[in-house]
């Protein structure tokens, strides 16, 4: 059974610091391609960052730049996202994205609010 499950998520103020992570199984998670997403209340879902394997090319939305770092553990199938420096429009519940070729699959979201 193919699982995604995030966690981290919280309330923190302006300037604040997170660490998200997700927990992957029931796939072979070393092949995929690995994505955060976030989606305001109103908006729709929009990629925050992405990493193809370790060592490999990462991709950041330009707003969160200098700021996000996202990371994987192949051995312990864990994603992760560091995020310093938050901002209100950081606020959303942040997913967690598998793809390889026809294959995806969503992590149920953790909820993540920029507020003072």
């Amino acid at each position: 059974q193919v699982q995604l499950v995030e966690s981290g998520g919280d309330l923190v103020q302006p300037g604040g610091s997170l660490r998200l992570s997700c927990a992957a199984s029931g796939f072979t998670f070393s092949r995929f391609t690995m994505r955060w997403y976030r989606q305001a209340p109103g908006k729709e879902r929009e990629m925050v960052a992405g990493m193809l394997l370790i060592g490999g090319r990462r991709d950041y939305r330009e707003s969160v730049k200098g700021r996000f770092t996202i990371s994987r553990d192949n051995v312990k199938n864990m994603l992760y996202l560091q995020m310093n420096d938050l901002k209100p429009e950081d606020t959303g519940v942040h997913y967690c994205n598998a793809v390889y070729g026809s294959l995806g699959y969503w992590g149920q979201g953790t909820q993540v609010t920029v507020s003072s």
